[in-house]
């Protein structure tokens, strides 16, 4: 009975119309990701034969497929390119027919303030961020890390100082790049959206895929700072000693960087001048400051590592 329970909790939650956009992005997400990596092995295959065969060079490009000969002179976009378009026209909107057709919008009432509802979430695109607001001060989670994001996707052709990749897939020549956005794009973002979407329940709690949402579930957690754990109270000694604990996180993370990123990326490395590198090697340690703080808080109980009167980290 529990199991059956379970099972249609877990429906109720993947079938709703505001949840079936997420079920979808997941499945391509996970396609798309296979087949770049299928496409690009297959390159790098290419490109060790044509390194090994001069003769090939003249005569075959780097992209494994769809090759012709003749397609290294010029390709026409009729009716090559348009005849696709037109067919990925006409699939997509039947798709966006039948799916308007067979779910009906997730319109709700009119806004109530006195009714509030439980969970009360936002668009799934949003619920990375708030989930991050679990973790972190709402002006750090809603401002001051959308803009890291935002200003590292910037800066990428700044410092991205790899000429090869462009054009085509390439896994042996882009490796760092390719498993630094994996990790930025599928464990902290894509990861995040599943969490709030699946996992996050009534009053934000933690509920695990198949559990039942109980709306009157009590949970005795104690989330306690850091320098409470280790029995300092007070300001400013408690502001003082999260300092010191998060720019040892960043001394200990951008010294970690530099012995990885130059014994595996070592081409990369002596590309890059100091002020290139110094942002790649910060942007990273922040980005890894995330999932340092989710397991902080998930498996340690530790609320805040930095607490000071104006901000806490």
């Amino acid at each position: 009975m529990i199991a059956a329970m379970d099972w249609t909790q877990l429906w109720e939650i993947a079938s709703a119309p505001d949840n079936v956009p997420i079920i979808i992005m997941l499945g391509l997400v996970a396609f798309y990701t296979w087949y770049a990596f299928k496409q690009a092995f297959a390159n790098d295959r290419v490109a060790a034969e044509l390194q090994a065969d001069p003769v090939m060079q003249k005569t075959h490009h780097r992209k494994s497929l769809p090759f012709q000969q003749g397609w290294a002179e010029r390709v026409h976009v009729w009716p090559y390119l348009l005849k696709i378009e037109f067919l990925a026209a006409i699939i997509v909107t039947a798709i966006l027919i039948v799916w308007s057709v067979a779910l009906d919008a997730p319109l709700e009432e009119p806004a109530n303030p006195s009714l509030t509802m439980n969970p009360s979430k936002a668009p799934w695109y949003f619920l990375g961020l708030q989930e991050m607001l679990v973790y972190f001060d709402p002006w750090i989670a809603g401002v001051v890390l959308p803009t890291i994001i935002i200003i590292g996707l910037i800066v990428i052709p700044y410092v991205d100082v790899n000429p090869l990749g462009n054009g085509y897939y390439t896994y042996k020549q882009r490796k760092f790049a390719i498993w630094t956005f994996l990790f930025g794009f599928l464990v902290l973002w894509v990861f995040l959206v599943f969490i709030g979407t699946f996992i996050r329940g009534p009053g934000w709690l933690w509920f695990w895929p198949g559990e039942f949402w109980d709306h009157h579930r009590v949970v005795h957690e104690v989330n306690r700072d850091l320098h409470e754990i280790l029995g300092i109270t007070g300001q400013p000694a408690a502001g003082i000693f999260g300092g010191i604990v998060v720019g040892g996180y960043f001394a200990v993370g951008m010294g970690l960087f530099h012995v990885l990123f130059k014994k595996f990326a070592a081409n990369a490395y002596r590309a890059m001048n100091i002020w290139q590198y110094l942002l790649v090697n910060s942007m990273f340690v922040m980005m890894m400051g995330l999932p340092v703080k989710m397991i902080a808080r998930l498996v340690f109980r530790i609320k805040y590592v930095m607490v000071t009167p104006w901000f806490n980290v």
